[in-house]
């Protein structure tokens, strides 16, 4: 007897977005803020074309969001600003609860960390206070997805990523009427460079320009900060960095934005020479410049004779305190660890990730599955490698970069403003760094006037140093007040 027909496998039901809403309030008196978040996760379609024939938006990722908008306010006046984070791979917990969301991590600082389990507090310097948030992880990252029968590394690229934060942000400023509505990015490190590049794409694809950019830890072109055989621009371009760390840790002494300053003039001047004379520089004149470089890194002489001037961030972070048996942080050069190893000459291990991710895990885990009700059993990818290898395919043969894509967009928006924050511990992205890059911009010289800056005495997440942290709320604030009317 033959064996019965196996019934075929049910087709999956299409994903729909699976939103949850709660309402909340901080603060007190007549400073207290009323607003409505939603979170969850929203379907993000795309037309689908086959032999001519058009079979309509077919679902391609789930994006998860958390968006604040403040109650009893005319949404059509309120500006609302889109945050993420960079990695590539990072969710934007990062963002939300350092530094711009109405709740925060409490985690201490350097050299005075709290214990497990940590905890969350009221942000009375949200930027909320002047702007609705919107909180974005890219596909792969937080609880975002593709969808069901679909590749997730068909987003992990420059243009896809570009593409589909880009259209979760028309989509939700349509879908809640804000078209309107004075309209922000801010991202951070990678986030920096998406956001400079979103700014053209939003515009020369639906017509959306925005009124400002925040940009914290800013890193517009890659190659200011590669260190890759043949190119001494970023050996230049860290030292001013070496110098901010040295002092921190009693290797540099005077006063820390005074010597940060000389730094940056040898940077700017004598080291990049003597990096281009090759074996050509000799003698006294090498021995002036290597006594230099040690005396504003509180490196040995010795050991940047023999590293040709060329000192890398893994190198420097792994010898700065190998006398007192430390290594220090990159996102954050003020935190310091014990190597495994007390001989090894460079590491990329990074004491203040560290951390930073505990603290940060626990808060964004608890947070969206408590206080705003959104349960999952997916894991929260706070910050993966999953999304690596991250494509830059439009870009071979030349360094990673949005700077031009940031020019356009300024040519085409007279109006757009950019805020830029540095911090000086800041291991990952560097001030000088961005600054170099943004003295490169290809914009007349009166249209840099746009551009604001801000520096802390802090590493790459600046919020976890508290004074940097409500110094940079206020400068936020002021920033989104100024450009939104």
């Amino acid at each position: 007897m033959a064996d019965d027909p196996q019934p075929a496998p049910a087709t999956p039901a299409p994903p729909e977005d699976d939103l949850v809403t709660t309402q909340h309030a901080v603060g007190v008196g007549r400073g207290r803020l009323r607003y409505t978040v939603t979170a969850g996760r929203t379907v993000l379609r795309e037309e689908v074309v086959e032999d001519g024939t058009a079979r309509g938006p077919q679902p391609r990722a789930e994006v998860f969001s958390t968006a604040y908008v403040l109650d009893d306010v005319d949404p059509r006046t309120r500006p609302v600003t889109f945050a993420f984070n960079g990695g590539p791979g990072s969710s934007s917990a990062w963002l939300h609860l350092g530094l711009l969301g109405p709740r925060r991590v409490v985690m201490g600082d350097a050299g005075a960390l709290l214990p497990p389990p940590w905890g969350l507090t009221d942000n009375l310097e949200s930027l909320l206070r002047v702007s609705d948030l919107v909180f974005v992880d890219p596909v792969t990252t937080g609880y975002s997805r593709p969808a069901a029968g679909h590749q997730a590394g068909d987003y992990h690229g420059y243009t896809r990523d570009l593409e589909s934060v880009g259209e979760f942000i028309r989509l939700w400023t349509s879908r809640h009427d804000r078209w309107s509505s004075p309209k922000l990015l801010a991202g951070e490190s990678y986030g920096t460079t998406r956001a400079a590049a979103l700014a053209q794409h939003l515009a020369d694809g639906c017509g959306l320009y925005l009124n400002g950019l925040l940009l914290i830890s800013s890193v517009l072109d890659i190659g200011s900060v590669d260190f890759v055989e043949g190119s001494d621009l970023p050996y230049a371009l860290y030292l001013p960095t070496y110098t901010a760390a040295a002092h921190h840790h009693g290797k540099v002494d005077g006063e820390l934005r005074a010597r940060v300053a000389e730094a940056e003039e040898f940077a700017a001047r004598d080291l990049p020479w003597a990096l281009a004379r090759g074996h050509r520089l000799r003698g006294a004149e090498r021995d002036a410049v290597v006594a230099r470089y040690a005396e504003l890194t509180g490196l040995d002489p010795g050991y940047v004779d023999r590293a040709d001037l060329r000192v890398d961030l893994f190198s420097f972070v792994t010898e700065l305190l190998r006398d007192r048996g430390l290594q220090l942080g990159r996102l954050d050069l003020r935190f310091t660890s014990w190597p495994d190893h007390g001989n090894v000459s460079r590491t990329e291990e990074d004491p203040s990730y560290r951390a930073l991710v505990g603290p940060y895990a626990a808060a964004a885990n608890g947070y969206l599955r408590t206080e705003l009700g959104y349960r999952t059993d997916l894991p929260y990818n706070l910050l993966t490698s999953d999304v690596h290898p991250w494509s830059y395919k439009e870009f071979e043969g030349r360094a990673v970069e949005s700077a031009s894509a940031l020019a356009s967009a300024m040519r085409s928006n007279p109006h757009l403003q950019v805020h830029v924050s540095c911090g000086y511990f800041d291991g990952a992205t560097p001030h000088f760094a961005a600054e170099h890059v943004f003295a490169h911009l290809k914009v007349p010289p009166g249209e840099a006037d746009r551009i604001t800056w801000a520096y802390y005495e802090a590493g790459h997440m600046m919020y976890v140093h508290e004074p940097s942290r409500v110094q940079q709320s206020a400068d936020l604030a002021a920033f989104v007040q100024r450009v939104s009317g």
